[in-house]
């Protein structure tokens, strides 16, 4: 098992920093099951790569593309503006609001209440727990 040491790969790689995406990026490729290029020698995936690119079996130029690709983000989609949401029809009550009819209200006997008999009313049926 042949040790790679950085300087042999700063020669290709100048910028040490570069070096490491570029090494990891590989190795992130050798894991998920790229074609390796120079012999394993029982070395793990970041050894291979850093190997790799001290021996020039690979082009630096597809790494770094792989690597601009995997960090890009794609955009994200520009928030609709509320006007337009509120003109949208909508079927289903997004709300959880019931639609109660007339006769329902009638039944229920809060018909012709005043607000004070129907803050009581409302006081009663939550036990006093109306207001905090």
């Amino acid at each position: 098992m042949a040790r790679v040491t950085v300087e042999d790969c700063v020669e290709r790689v100048p910028n040490r920093f570069e070096l490491v995406l570029l090494a990891a990026q590989r190795a992130r490729g050798l894991s998920r099951g790229e074609e390796l290029t120079v012999d394993r020698d029982n070395d793990k995936n970041p050894v291979v790569a850093l190997r790799e690119i001290a021996d020039q079996t690979i082009v630096l130029e597809q790494i770094r593309s792989d690597l601009v690709r995997s960090l890009a983000r794609a955009p994200e989609p520009e928030p609709a503006d509320e006007e337009v949401m509120d003109l949208i029809p909508t079927e289903q009550n997004i709300f959880g609001l019931q639609d109660v009819s007339a006769e329902e209200e009638a039944s229920h006997g809060t018909a012709g209440m005043s607000a004070e008999e129907l803050e009581a009313a409302i006081e009663a049926e939550l036990g006093g727990r109306a207001r905090r």
